[in-house]
């Protein structure tokens, strides 16, 4: 059976659903409004340029609730995802026409215009254009933002167990433990004695934990590689 792929959005309601709202799901909006090329230009200004305002001025009672989400629980899905959570200037992808015209349908419909503008994506769609799974935001203030957009692929299902070795430091040090652990088990008893004891095999495993932590650190320090916790709102190409 093959493994579905990980809908970030999905993990997001997941997160924000362990608290819980306590309001009823908004009734779905049917979407008419007319095209705007005009307007397209200026919002791929906005998301491209410098944002000044904190929050927009959204009318509450038109908001979707499954698209309201606080900055705690996506600093807490960017950690375990290995995401980064920046403003739209940054971001090196294309935009589809499906998120200017949902920025038009909102403008339109809460009679405002939408700045400072943040995204959620993997650290590389920041210095490349890739397709991982972005997904767009507008502030609401007071840590709030509001989901305009997702596009893109999903992530991988195992994106969560592969980068919980870079969620932390005493990840990190678990990680190579259990690393360390095993490659001790794989070396054939008596490869550097005939009879090998228990000391030997403490004195075999602190072998592979030094050889195995001194790859790990150069290979972190040679390419810049920081902990989740640290890049998941960082600017900085360096920490990816």
């Amino acid at each position: 059976m093959l493994l579905q792929r990980t809908n970030i959005q999905e993990k997001l309601l997941k997160e924000r659903n362990k608290i819980g709202t306590g309001d009823d799901i908004l009734a779905q909006v049917h979407r008419v409004f007319e095209e705007d090329r005009f307007r397209e230009s200026g919002i791929l200004d906005v998301l491209k340029g410098v944002q000044k305002e904190d929050s927009v001025p959204f009318t509450i009672d038109l908001l979707d609730k499954d698209r309201i989400f606080h900055s705690k629980q996506i600093k807490k899905i960017c950690i375990n995802y290995r995401l980064r959570f920046l403003d739209t200037k940054y971001f090196k992808g294309k935009y589809p026409q499906g998120a200017l015209d949902e920025i038009k349908y909102l403008e339109n419909k809460h009679n405002t215009l939408l700045s400072n503008f943040k995204i959620i994506a993997p650290s590389k769609m920041f210095v490349l254009e890739k397709a991982d799974d972005p997904l767009l935001f507008a502030p609401m203030g007071n840590g709030y933002y509001y989901l305009i957009h997702k596009w893109g692929n999903d992530l991988h299902p195992l994106r969560k167990l592969l980068m919980w070795p870079y969620k932390s430091f005493e990840n990190l040090i678990v990680f190579i433990i259990l690393v360390s652990i095993l490659a001790t088990a794989l070396i054939p008893d008596g490869l550097f004695t005939k009879e090998q004891d228990f000391s030997q095999d403490i004195m075999v495993f602190f072998f592979m934990f030094k050889s195995i932590a001194a790859v790990v650190l150069f290979y972190g320090f040679a390419l810049g590689k920081n902990f989740n916790t640290a890049i998941w709102n960082s600017k900085y190409d360096k920490t990816r």
